[in-house]
């Protein structure tokens, strides 16, 4: 049997079509794009229309396109770049966001900067006004992500950016599980510096962009050559940034039609969910408002604790169903979810909580029978656990 794949949120199967555009970069056009010679000429002007495709899709000019090697290092490089050029001591940033903001803002403890956690509702939303009474004049930067990886929650950047230009803070957003999936436009939201990576959206893997708006005050983190405008040192990835700028194209010119068949698909699991498990389950996040490609379940037992989550999500694989219990980055571990608890879920339920995350390859009848393997294994686990 075929396995389901329900894990789009932790990265997708490259579209076929973007295959096709990389394949002449791995062999024929394999030239380094810092040589001087012909087949280093053809690769910079790769990157060079693939840079500028980019910007036009964002909004962006293509001078504040920096290629990185994905959303973490385009994450790391934002947070600690401006912290080093404004030389200010406070980060703003949430609990619920990546790991790849939270772990790099903790990091910067050690350099006697203060870390500021504004706290979600339990729609994992953070407001506008918390992010005006936050900011200092020590504040060297906000960084809170548009949609949250494991609840799907959107958080309210255009006037978040608006507070942060009023006071001269520079605004940074993790827009992995955004860009090409709803509009995002970096003049129309007022972002300073943003995130992307390329296997979210159908293109390679180790490959993403960091933006950073024309004067923004920030220093290059990964050193060590000319590339990038001396952005970004490093041998450029021609293929994947030929990868990552045809993925979001046609992210882009189709997201209106993978927006309707999400919202097919969510409906058609929420109403087979409310059927079938009426009384044991709950949607961690937002009910309402939230994208329709990820959606965010926990498990609830007769007398109201939560089931074995690692069990439940072997037994799914068993039955051929991929989910996930939180951000590929952290699956696996032993704690709960750390957004989960972010929104105050308790552990018995985040440790009972998957995350279905939908693609454009998936269908209705795929939802069905999800729906069915987890009635059915559900049915056992819980008459185990009585």
């Amino acid at each position: 049997m075929d396995s389901v794949y329900f894990d789009n949120a932790a990265t997708t199967a490259v579209d076929e079509r973007v295959m096709e555009e990389m394949l002449p970069y791995f062999n024929r056009h394999f030239g380094n794009a810092d040589s001087p010679h012909q087949l280093g000429r053809a690769s910079k002007v790769a990157i060079e229309d693939a840079r500028e495709l980019i910007a036009e899709l964002i909004g962006a000019e293509p001078s504040e396109v920096i290629f990185t090697s994905g959303g973490t290092e385009s994450d790391n490089t934002a947070l600690k770049g401006v912290v080093a050029a404004t030389r200010k001591t406070e980060v703003i940033t949430s609990p619920v966001e990546h790991h790849a903001v939270i772990h790099p803002a903790e990091s910067l403890k050690m350099q006697g900067v203060k870390v500021i956690y504004l706290e979600p509702g339990r729609d994992g939303i953070i407001h506008p006004e918390q992010v005006a009474e936050a900011i200092t004049e020590d504040t060297a930067i906000v960084s809170l992500m548009h949609v949250n990886n494991e609840l799907g929650s959107v958080n309210p950047i255009k006037e978040i950016a608006e507070i942060c230009h009023e006071r001269r803070v520079p605004f940074h957003s993790d827009t992995v599980q955004s860009v090409g999936k709803i509009p995002v436009n970096v003049k129309e939201l007022g972002m300073d510096a943003l995130s992307i990576s390329g296997h979210k959206i159908y293109g390679p893997k180790g490959v993403g962009v960091l933006y950073v708006k024309n004067g923004t005050p920030w220093i290059p983190w990964l050193q060590g050559g000319s590339q990038e405008r001396r952005r970004r040192g490093g041998t450029s990835n021609v293929t994947g940034i030929v990868g990552l700028a045809s993925a979001l194209r046609f992210a882009v010119d189709e997201m209106n039609d993978h927006q309707k068949h999400f919202e097919v698909l969510r409906k058609e699991m929420l109403e087979g969910l409310s059927l079938h498990f009426e009384g044991r389950y709950q949607i961690n996040g937002p009910k309402t408002g939230g994208v329709p490609h990820i959606l965010n379940i926990g498990f609830i037992t007769p007398d109201q604790k939560g089931l074995d989550g690692e069990m439940l999500l072997l037994n799914l694989d068993i039955d051929g169903i991929c989910v996930s219990n939180g951000s590929a980055c952290t699956s696996g571990a032993t704690e709960p979810s750390h957004v989960l608890k972010g929104i105050g879920v308790p552990d018995e339920i985040a440790n009972s909580s998957i995350r279905i995350s939908f693609g454009k390859q998936n269908t209705v009848e795929e939802v069905r029978l999800f729906v069915d393997k987890l009635e059915k294994i559900l049915d056992r686990m819980m008459a185990a656990a009585i």
